[in-house]
């Protein structure tokens, strides 16, 4: 746990040159609505790699010559790479958009609708076929309890039991 909030610690300070490759998913279960907040924070440059490799063609995430393009590119990546399940049932998760954040972007999703989570199982491969060496940092909250687990290249999936 120590070393999760340690990198934490290190997210908030994102170097102009990153040498390592992680990222940071948020997950809260809202009560209120019953569904799964997601913010995702990923380095844009390295999204900017992977989007290119995924169509072929050259991407310039801060610059696009038709952003909707490139804002469709980015909602079927990330989906594609995030998967939650509950009871052996995949989520249907909605992006929402993103927003730039100096080095980095924040993504945005939500799940379905669905009865408060006793355990779950998330699937997180960001960026790992582009850069073997990333590691995911996924928080899951419910009732403002953290539980949280890191994905990389050997392990791209875990399971989270929620008190």
């Amino acid at each position: 746990m120590l070393a999760i909030h340690l990198l934490i610690a290190l997210l908030t300070y994102w170097p102009a040159a990153h040498p390592f490759y992680i990222s940071l998913t948020d997950m809260v279960y809202n009560d209120t609505n019953q569904t799964i907040e997601i913010a995702q924070k990923i380095f844009w440059d390295d999204l900017e790699v992977a989007l290119t490799n995924m169509s072929g063609n050259q991407v310039n995430f801060l610059s696009p010559d038709r952003p909707d393009v490139l804002e469709s590119q980015i909602e079927k990546y990330i989906l594609t790479h995030n998967t939650i399940v509950i009871k052996g049932d995949t989520l249907t998760i909605t992006y929402l958009g993103h927003e730039i954040e100096a080095e980095a972007a924040w993504f945005y999703m939500e799940s379905e609708k669905i009865p408060a989570p006793e355990q779950v199982t998330i699937y997180n491969n960001i960026l790992i076929d582009d850069f073997p060496q990333q590691q995911n940092i996924v928080n899951f909250y419910k009732d403002r309890k953290p539980k949280s687990l890191i994905t990389r290249k050997e392990k791209t999936s875990g399971v989270l039991k929620l008190d």
